[in-house]
């Protein structure tokens, strides 16, 4: 089993193991996210993407905290991209965290090749970053009421923040 640590790896060598591991028959599944606050709704989504179908590898691209910033506003990462790279790792169903910079997980599909690219299903009907470059997209389904901005948003309310 590969520690936790071991699973947050660069580019460069992911496109490395993830070659070997197609090699080997496995297939390699991407998805992406800001994971700000880890919660009960990320847990279900990145099970479903890792047990849905065969040999499976699952990477997790993880927004930069500049990426979540300028996505999310000054405000926003709430943890730390090692905290949130951490506790992604930590989990059994993801393989490898990689880190990205930009806006978009664009450059990073492109540069990983994944033969599955992951989106919740509240992307149904809008276009999907990366799509044209994977040969198949699946969309999970959405657990309602978990969301980090939710979750923000009770926390300002309870505590009488803005």
């Amino acid at each position: 089993m590969v520690s936790s640590e071991k699973k947050i790896i660069g580019i460069a060598s992911l496109k490395e193991k993830l070659s070997l591991l197609k090699k080997q028959g496995w297939s390699i599944v991407f998805t992406n996210g800001c994971f700000d606050l880890m919660h009960f709704g990320h847990v279900q989504y990145l099970e479903t993407a890792k047990s849905s179908k065969g040999k499976r590898v699952l990477v997790v691209g993880l927004n930069s905290d500049r990426s979540v910033r300028h996505i999310k506003g000054p405000q926003r990462p709430i943890c730390p991209q090692r905290s949130r790279a951490a506790l992604l790792a930590a989990l059994s169903c993801v393989d490898f965290v990689v880190i990205f910079n930009e806006d978009t997980p664009y450059n990073t599909v492109k540069a990983l090749k994944p033969d599955v690219l992951v989106k919740g299903a509240d992307w149904k009907g809008k276009p999907i970053i990366g799509e044209v470059l994977v040969k198949k997209v699946e969309l999970i389904k959405y657990v309602r009421g978990f969301s980090t901005t939710h979750i923000i948003k009770k926390i300002a309310k309870v505590y009488g923040c803005r």
